[in-house]
């Protein structure tokens, strides 16, 4: 008969065997001494804070690391363990939409700049109103309608005014305006948690907040402090290169008529590429910021002629634009929306003219954002698979697939994981239900996402990486290495990019490591 000890001796075997599996252990390197001591700082952190904040709140509201995140944000805001995340280099950031990557107040802030942004609403605004109408936006060269109070009965419901008047002569208040747009263009606890508690409903909700955003955003002169601010924002939370998805919505010139060709957009986008690059070099931080690039996204709205035309237009924007197109990816509710099968024949004509032409575009397909099992979305799955898409945009439903999960690994074909993202729009109610443990403890590769963060309010990608840290007690420093050292290696940059931007980030790892052992040793 085998005694205890014996059994606590397979027990820790089993464990280390099923340990080993994971993703910070491809390939398995030691934690050097002050990793090790860093590493024993931040779980003695991480168990004092979960008693020092997470426990229960006011009025009986139980409090838990990795919970709702809208409601738990102000706390994690005050917590230890969310500040040194924030030192943290965090490589590359690859799932992101750039017309909802810069926080709401600074595009209101941008968008006021601008005497030519017109605002209009279909009622009136009233203080006691539960719920305000939403504003519109778009630009115009010469000055629109006479009464401009948006909350006066003599206001003509749908009449553009311009925004800076509309904003001043407003009886609400400046705040009470602001807040109004804001609260347009963002998901609130109360929204996400309550009234909109379900996938399709708070769907409805993010939807609308892009109705509103793309109206500020049709107007080009917007967009050069708009990236200066992503790219800015983005090196602040330690992320060095960017890979934003976006779909080339209708933008107009300065005179409020001549639409922007995309090209002229992404002569904007380098040339702010290039400012920043620039003013990092002067300041002795050359490498900080590694550059970015445009992932092409069609929409799932479209019909497979349309696909067609814009699978087109990718081709020659990639001709001309080498070093910025770096992907194309399908977007929108996939619940709700056209399949990968819908576009298969366009799809497989688009790989074939890369061939002819010795074109790179690889795919980036958005797959498994849903809760279904065998359904049309679950099921994208299988074709982003079957298509040869380099990485997986969510993946969620990934787990209830065995041998996808396999191919994954074998394959080596990165999950994008949006982890507040997926709690927000429903997927899941908190981090330690979400599915990601589950692609780290077999192996696969992951790479971190905000998806849509000026909606969510998680800009950059900390509050991500610290919901992922205090939902896991498996969860460690090597586990965000291997994390950050994945979203560069998945990146579209050539291998000599690829070098530069892993020996730069090295470097900051290893100043990240030091300075929590220097806090450590305070404490």
């Amino acid at each position: 008969m085998s005694t205890s000890e014996d059994y606590l001796k397979s027990r820790q075997t089993i464990i280390q065997k099923d340990r080993l599996l994971r993703r910070e252990n491809y390939p398995r390197t030691p934690l050097t001494p002050k990793e090790s001591q860093a590493e024993s700082f931040l779980r003695q952190l991480r168990a004092q804070e979960a008693v020092q904040f997470w426990k229960e709140g006011k009025d009986g509201v139980h409090l838990f690391p990795g919970m709702e995140f809208l409601t738990a944000k102000s706390i994690i805001d005050r917590t230890s363990l969310f500040k040194i995340i924030r030192r943290m280099p965090k490589g590359t950031l690859l799932h992101i939409h750039l017309g909802a990557s810069v926080k709401a107040s600074a595009l209101l802030d941008i968008a006021l700049e601008h005497p030519e942004l017109h605002i209009r609403t279909s009622e009136t605004l009233k203080s006691d109103r539960e719920t305000q109408p939403l504003p519109n936006f778009r630009p115009f060269s010469s000055r629109q309608g006479s009464i401009t109070d948006l909350s006066s009965s003599d206001y003509l419901p749908n009449t553009w005014v311009p925004l800076q008047e509309a904003r001043a002569s407003c009886s609400l208040g400046v705040a009470e305006f602001d807040a109004w747009i804001i609260s347009s263009l963002t998901i609130n606890p109360a929204e996400a948690y309550g009234t909109h508690n379900t996938v399709s409903k708070i769907w409805k909700k993010f939807q609308s907040t892009f109705d509103v955003s793309e109206g500020i955003l049709s107007f080009f002169p917007i967009w050069k402090r708009y990236f200066r601010e992503l790219f800015l924002s983005s090196m602040e939370d330690g992320i060095m290169y960017i890979e934003s998805s976006y779909n080339f919505p209708t933008t107009f010139q300065p005179d409020c008529v001549t639409r922007v060709s995309n090209a002229e957009f992404l002569r904007l986008f380098d040339e702010v590429i290039n400012e920043v690059k620039m003013e990092m070099k002067k300041q002795g931080r050359e490498g900080h910021f590694q550059g970015a690039k445009i992932i092409y996204s069609c929409m799932r709205t479209m019909t497979a002629k349309d696909l067609d035309t814009s699978l087109d237009e990718c081709i020659q924007l990639k001709q001309a634009f080498p070093h910025l197109i770096s992907g194309i990816t399908l977007v929108g509710d996939e619940n709700a929306l056209q399949p990968l099968t819908y576009y298969l024949e366009s799809l497989l004509k688009f790989k074939q003219k890369q061939v002819d032409l010795n074109l790179d575009i690889p795919f980036f397909f958005h797959a498994g954002e849903t809760l279904g099992d065998g359904d049309r979305a679950d099921d994208n799955l299988y074709d982003a698979i079957l298509l040869g898409t380099k990485r997986i945009g969510h993946g969620f439903s990934l787990p209830k697939h065995p041998f996808l999960l396999e191919m994954c690994r074998e394959e080596q074909i990165a999950i994008e994981v949006c982890p507040i993202s997926n709690e927000v729009l429903r997927l899941t109610t908190s981090m330690p239900m979400h599915p990601l443990p589950v692609f780290i403890n077999h192996g696969i590769p992951v790479v971190i996402g905000s998806d849509d963060p000026a909606v969510f309010g998680n800009m950059g990608l900390s509050y991500d990486f610290y919901q992922i840290f205090v939902s896991s007690e498996i969860c460690s420093l090597s586990t965000l290495k291997a994390l950050a050292r994945d979203s560069i290696t998945f990146a579209t940059l050539n291998e000599v990019e690829k070098q530069q931007a892993m020996s730069v980030w090295e470097t900051l790892w290893a100043d990240f490591v030091i300075n929590i052992c220097i806090q450590a040793g305070e404490n």
